[in-house]
């Protein structure tokens, strides 16, 4: 388990981080051991991320954003609707985090970041994301979690001092 003291930082991911989402997503399928899996090009994901953007990226990397590192953790989503709370909502499709920075905080900064995106574009977001300290509730097979607002309050905590 890594150090919690690592310095990273976490921001948007845009067209020229491709190659480093590529290589997050293969490393993240190696890990479930269906490397084999991954269809995804670079076009692809520039097609889909950035042209047309069917979902976004959050990246984590190392270092500061004025001494940026290697891209360490990703977090991809898109925003979704539930027809039965009658809003809109994120759906977290994967989060990885390379296992050197395991324990660093990196999860839970993405966490907080998308907390974020959900209030700054709802005020009373309703967002599907994890369980354990968040007051999440089950909601499938793939153990995908719904995540009220006081949830979301929660998610505050986890954010990401300024460096």
């Amino acid at each position: 388990m890594s150090s919690p003291s690592k310095v990273f930082f976490i921001r948007p991911a845009g067209p020229a981080d491709v190659p480093d989402i590529l290589q997050l997503v293969i490393d993240l399928a190696t890990y479930e051991k269906a490397a084999d899996s991954v269809k995804a090009t670079p076009e692809l994901l520039n097609k889909n991320l950035f042209e047309t953007p069917y979902a976004h990226t959050l990246l984590a990397f190392s270092g500061t954003p004025t001494s940026p590192g290697k891209a360490v953790g990703l977090a991809l989503y898109f925003f979704n609707f539930s027809t039965w709370t009658g809003r809109p909502g994120i759906y977290l499709e994967d989060l990885y985090v390379n296992p050197d920075f395991r324990g660093s905080g990196i999860g839970k900064a993405f966490f907080a970041e998308l907390s974020k995106i959900a209030e700054e574009k709802w005020n009373q977001p309703s967002i599907d994301f994890y369980e354990k300290t968040l007051d999440a509730s089950p909601m499938s097979e793939w153990m995908g979690m719904r995540l009220e607002e006081a949830g979301i309050a929660k998610l505050k905590r986890f954010a990401q001092q300024p460096n």
